[in-house]
C-alpha cells in the first residue's frame, strides 16, 4: 500500500531523519567542492567517443555489404544512440555539467537525439518526476499513464492489456517520452498561444528527427537506402527498449515503494532524501554497463543527487550504502536480469483484479534487496 509518512514507515524519529539529511548533504558538498578537470575531461571524452561511434556505425551500415557487417553496424548505432540519450542527453539536461559554463554542454542548450524536445522533457522529468518521485497522481513516470503499478491505483478492465502495453511502450519509448513532456508543458501553459508554440516545437523536432533517420541518411545511401532505413529503425527500437528496461528497474521493480500525496505534507529536504531512497532501486553493473545505462544502475544515488556528475555515482554509492546500514534502511539492488524480471512480475500481477489470488498483493519483495548493514534479505 502507498506510504503516507516515509519516516514512520522507516521507523525513524525526527532527529534520525534530520541526521540522515545532514550526512547526505555532506556527500553533496564533498562532490561539489571536488568537481574539476577530471570531470570535465570525462564528459568531453564521452561526447567524442559517442560521436565517433555514431559516424563509424553509419559508415559500416552504408558501405559494408555483408549481413554480419549490417548487424554489427546496427548494433553500434544502437549503442551510440543509447550513450547519447542516457549518459549524455539525460545527464546533461539534469544540469550535471552546468558548473563548467560550457555553452555546448549545458542543460539549457543540449538537444538530444530522440523525438522529444529536451526543454519539454526537463519539466516533466526534472520537476514532475524527481520532485514527486513515486507519488501516486503526481509522478507521471509511475506507470506512464498506461500501466497500473500499485494496488493504490484503481483497477480497470483495460489493465488486463497492460502486459501488451508495456511491450509497445518499450518499442516506442522515445515517442512516449516526447508526448509525456509535451503534455506536461501543455498543462502548465498559460495561454493558447503558449500551447500552440509547444506543439509547433514538438512537430519541428519530430520532423527533424524522423527526417534525419528515415529520409536523409537513407537517401545518402542511394541504392542501399532500404538497408540504411531498416538499420536506423532497428537501432532506434533497440535504444528504446534498453532505455525502458533501465528506467523500469529503477522505479517499478520489487522493493521500490509508492507514496500517497499525504507524504508530501510539510516535507523537509531530509524527508525528501528518505523518500528517494525508499522509492528507487539500483542494479549491479561494471564500468561498461554503467556507462551504457547512463550510470542509472545507480538510480538511488541519481535520485539523491540528480545534478551531480554521473561519473561520480560509483564513488558515492558505497557511502550511501553505509548510511543505509547505519539507519537500518534498505539499499535495493541486484543483478539486472533479476531486477527487470521483478518489474515484469509487477506489471503482470497488477494487470489482474485485486480479488484474484494472483494479485492478492503487490509483487513480493526481491531477495536481492539487502539491508547493507547485515546482508539481510527481505
Amino acid at each position: 500500500m502507498a506510504i503516507t509518512d516515509a519516516a514512520e514507515y522507516a521507523h525513524l524519529c525526527e532527529a534520525d531523519v534530520e541526521l540522515l539529511g545532514v550526512e547526505l548533504e555532506a556527500i553533496r558538498r564533498d562532490i561539489e567542492n571536488s568537481r574539476g578537470e577530471r570531470d570535465r575531461a570525462y564528459i568531453q571524452r564521452a561526447i567524442a567517443f559517442q560521436r565517433c561511434l555514431d559516424i563509424t556505425a553509419r559508415l559500416m551500415i552504408a558501405v559494408n555489404r555483408s549481413r554480419p557487417g549490417w548487424a554489427l553496424g546496427t548494433a553500434a548505432l544502437a549503442t551510440a544512440k543509447s550513450i547519447e540519450n542516457m549518459e549524455l542527453g539525460h545527464n546533461i539536461c539534469h544540469g550535471q555539467w552546468d558548473w563548467m559554463n560550457d555553452p555546448e554542454i549545458h542543460s539549457s542548450t543540449w538537444e538530444w537525439d530522440m523525438a522529444g524536445v529536451s526543454s519539454q522533457w526537463r519539466y516533466a522529468h526534472n520537476y514532475r518526476h524527481h520532485v514527486f518521485t513515486n507519488v501516486i497522481g503526481m509522478d507521471d513516470d509511475l506507470g506512464y499513464g498506461v500501466m497500473r503499478v500499485t494496488r493504490d491505483q484503481q483497477w480497470r478492465l483495460s489493465n488486463l492489456f497492460q502486459p501488451f502495453r508495456s511491450i509497445l511502450l518499450a518499442i516506442m519509448f522515445e515517442w512516449g517520452i516526447a508526448l509525456q513532456g509535451w503534455e506536461s508543458q501543455q498543462k502548465r501553459a498559460a495561454t493558447g498561444d503558449d500551447k500552440s508554440a509547444l506543439t509547433r516545437a514538438l512537430v519541428r523536432k519530430v520532423a527533424r528527427q524522423a527526417g534525419k533517420d528515415y529520409v536523409i541518411f537513407p537517401a545518402l545511401s542511394l541504392r542501399r537506402w532500404r538497408r540504411t532505413l531498416t538499420a536506423n529503425v532497428a537501432a532506434n527500437v533497440l535504444r528504446n527498449v534498453w532505455a525502458y528496461v533501465v528506467i523500469c528497474c529503477g522505479h517499478l521493480g520489487d522493493g521500490t515503494q509508492k507514496f500517497a500525496p499525504a507524504a508530501l505534507e510539510d516535507e523537509s529536504k531530509s524527508e525528501w532524501y528518505l523518500r528517494q531512497m525508499l522509492g528507487t532501486a539500483n542494479f549491479r553493473a561494471g564500468p561498461m554497463l554503467a556507462f551504457l545505462s547512463g550510470n542509472l544502475c545507480y538510480q538511488i544515488e541519481h535520485h539523491l543527487f540528480p545534478d551531480l556528475p554521473s561519473n561520480r555515482y560509483a564513488q558515492i554509492a558505497p557511502q550511501v550504502r553505509s548510511i543505509c546500514a547505519r539507519f537500518d534502511l534498505p539499499y535495493t539492488t541486484g543483478p539486472l536480469v533479476r531486477q527487470y524480471l521483478g518489474t515484469v512480475r509487477t506489471i503482470f500481477t497488477l494487470a489482474l483484479p485485486d480479488r484474484l489470488p494472483a494479485s492478492d498483493c503487490d509483487a513480493p519483495k526481491n531477495p536481492a534487496m539487502v539491508l547493507a548493514g547485515g546482508e539481510r534479505s527481505w
